[in-house]
């Protein structure tokens, strides 16, 4: 037996049953990391055949692997996301590392537009800079997206509302942090967007208005009423977009800067009230 043979035969060893079989109904529908889903799917399905075969085919389908797990991974962690709920880019790690520079411990720190809760969830896992629990709260106005939050954080800190309309009046004016992924995408752009975007997550998460901006401009403008002294808002937006955000900022009072990592295509404007 030749060692090319030998290293087939250990590597079929070492394949679930049914993987090659996986990877090419996967590969035929387009999935780009063919494999690598095979691997999750089989790793959540376990000897499962009918969950195997469910979760396979809604994939085959075009369902966000995501969405048929019923998790995404972000920032080191497994993120509860439902049907219909936006599913955590991986540049929305720059604003869960810029947030976790800036919070002192024990501050008090709002993820605005929730959606899942993948970035508050994040800093309640990971602390801030110093390693210190967080006071997290988030919220959302699409009661799929807080149901999911509530599995990745628990009920209490969670909250369904419009913006700012959903927080207690407890918070007013002692928000050390607010976090925030608006929707910003322009609306005739999400014609353009990939299918598991476009056609599985909610409008209400990406549609952002004519310009992409229409819920930045209300974050914005309310921020201060919640912000404690020396309080910050992050908003995630894209590189086109950051000028006008910064603008955004400027005109409500803010200090701005804007954050960028290129590896990741990410973009974050950060602002502290002058």
């Amino acid at each position: 037996m030749s060692d090319s043979d030998s290293a087939r035969t250990d590597d079929d060893v070492r394949r679930p049953q049914g993987f090659d079989g996986i990877v090419a109904r996967l590969r035929a529908a387009g999935c780009v990391f063919a494999e690598d889903e095979a691997t999750l799917i089989l790793e959540a399905a376990g000897d499962d055949h009918g969950t195997r075969e469910r979760l396979v085919s809604a994939r085959v389908a075009g369902t966000p692997l995501e969405h048929a797990l019923g998790w995404a991974e972000f920032s080191g962690l497994r993120v509860t996301v439902g049907p219909g709920v936006f599913v955590p880019r991986r540049r929305t790690e720059l604003l869960v590392r810029s947030a976790r520079e800036l919070a002192r411990p024990g501050a008090v720190v709002l993820d605005l537009c929730c959606g899942s809760g993948a970035v508050a969830a994040a800093l309640a896992a990971g602390g801030g800079k110093e390693a210190e629990p967080l006071e997290v709260w988030a919220s959302d106005i699409d009661p799929n997206a807080v149901r999911s939050a509530r599995a990745n954080l628990g009920d209490e800190r969670v909250l369904e509302g419009d913006l700012y309309g959903a927080l207690p009046d407890t918070l007013r004016g002692r928000i050390d942090l607010i976090v925030v992924n608006a929707p910003y995408v322009p609306t005739e752009a999400i014609a353009t967007m990939p299918p598991e975007a476009r056609l599985y997550e909610a409008p209400i998460a990406l549609d952002g208005g004519d310009d992409g901006l229409d819920v930045q401009r209300r974050v914005i403008a309310e921020a201060s009423e919640w912000l404690a002294a020396g309080g910050r808002l992050l908003i995630e937006t894209s590189e086109l977009q950051a000028p006008e955000t910064t603008a955004l900022f400027e005109a409500a009072g803010f200090e701005a800067e804007t954050l960028r990592d290129d590896e990741i295509d990410a973009t974050v404007v950060s602002g502290v009230l002058r």
